[in-house]
């Protein structure tokens, strides 16, 4: 990855307004950037090109080698769990690179973090950066990472330019963008976006090892479910603005060259848990028209989550069934019970509402059919997707123009913490 183009582009969008016209009127950039916040030394407002905004390339690589190492997985992998010790490590390792570059850092009741270069004019909403460093088991070192420290590195190239903030700029890592632990994604996000129904739902949530959230987040430091009226959520309008530099996770980019994808929607995601229950048995006792094996009943259903994703005749729709989990799990027993996780995403929120009724009705008809009984199927979330900001794609569109960087407007069909920010802007 060029951090530097990357960076460049990125610092940039934080924006200035200046005082010099002229200087206004010779460079775009600083044009596109008079829509944003604050403005820079009479020295150093000069025409803004990538040998003017230096990126320290080498010390962001180092830092994110740094914090690969806190992980529970050998190198090359990391998989780092909210409010494992690792994590915990690695927030006191973010915490320190935001008070190196000057920020005033404070946390929530769940751990998000906050880093705050105050503005001039700090009463204005503030425009903000950020993402996660929890990685999910197994995972490469960029993910998430890139879009937090990252974010330090353009304060600090902002401030070697001379940039002085009229606005405030802020960095938020989010807690817990993975769902690896409790099984919730942008758990940080969703509730600065206001989730009610997840502050009840945190209050009885449990990890696979019967540790409850609450628990987990004290241990951490943190006051968790316990300390929830203390008030996380955010007003709407609290920012004017929020970014988010993420490794795109896809082939795209990749394929077609090009370095820069300009997010212009992120899809609409929907998590499902279904459980089956059949009848256990010796699996050379029982004869085949006597069984009700939930493991077949199980494995039909990620057949359907299939079949009715192709039939929806899009492109933007997926679907994938992403766990499979059966009981006993002995090669010669009869499974009696079969747990799956379906996640299924699409641009469009009516056709992916669609799809997640067909998967409904398919469950139905597979446990009738097969003599099981669908004990549970729960659709863990259902969220709308999000569109851009037309003045933010803009200016990242008129910036890479102006330093020859080559574009692809795309949509995200990975979703992230920006999906829930999109609902706090004014």
């Amino acid at each position: 990855m060029d951090f530097s183009t990357v960076l460049l582009l990125f610092s940039l969008v934080f924006a200035a307004t200046t005082p010099n016209l002229k200087a206004i009127e010779e460079d775009p950039t600083v044009k596109t950037m008079q829509d944003f916040s604050g403005y820079f030394e009479e020295d150093t407002y000069g025409l803004l090109d990538s040998q003017t905004l230096f990126v320290d390339k080498e010390n962001l690589q180092r830092q994110i080698d740094e914090l690969s190492t806190f992980s529970d997985s050998p190198a090359p992998s990391v998989t780092r769990i909210l409010y494992s010790e690792n994590d915990i490590l690695a927030r006191r390792y973010i915490k320190g690179l935001m008070e190196e570059a000057g920020l005033i850092v404070r946390e929530d009741a769940v751990g998000n973090i906050f880093a705050r270069w105050e503005g001039t004019n700090s009463e204005l909403p503030a425009i903000a950066t950020g993402s996660h460093t929890d990685a999910i088991p197994y995972s490469g070192k960029y993910d998430g990472v890139v879009g937090v420290l990252g974010a330090i590195e353009a304060i600090n190239v902002l401030r070697r330019l001379g940039f002085n903030p009229n606005r405030s700029l802020e960095v938020i890592m989010f807690t817990s963008e993975e769902p690896t632990r409790f099984g919730i994604s942008c758990l940080g996000s969703r509730l600065l976006a206001g989730s009610m129904t997840l502050l009840e739902t945190l209050k009885g949530l449990v990890d696979s090892q019967n540790i409850s959230f609450a628990e987990a987040a004290k241990a951490a430091g943190y006051h968790g479910a316990l300390g929830l009226s203390d008030g996380i959520s955010l007003e709407k309008g609290a920012y004017s603005g929020f970014v988010e530099l993420h490794i795109e996770q896809g082939p795209l980019l990749e394929e077609e060259g090009i370095p820069i994808g300009i997010v212009t929607a992120i899809a609409a995601p929907a998590s499902i848990r279904v459980d089956f229950t059949g009848n256990g048995g010796h699996a050379g006792a029982v004869l085949m028209p006597y069984r009700n094996d939930a493991g077949l009943a199980a494995s039909e259903l990620a057949l359907a989550v299939e079949k009715h994703v192709l039939e929806s005749g899009s492109v933007d729709s997926v679907g994938t069934t992403g766990v499979m989990e059966i009981h006993p799990g002995a090669v010669n027993s009869i499974p009696s019970k079969a747990h799956v996780e379906i996640d299924t995403r699409d641009i469009d929120e009516e056709r992916r509402n669609t799809i997640v009724h067909k998967i409904y009705q398919s469950a139905l008809e597979i446990a009738k059919k097969r003599g099981v009984t669908l004990s549970e199927f729960h659709i863990v979330n259902q969220d709308p997707p999000a569109h851009c900001y037309e003045s933010i794609i803009e200016a990242m569109k008129d910036t890479s123009k102006h330093l020859n960087l080559n574009y692809k407007l795309m949509i995200s069909r990975a979703y992230h913490d920006s999906l829930f920010m999109a609902r706090l802007q004014s």
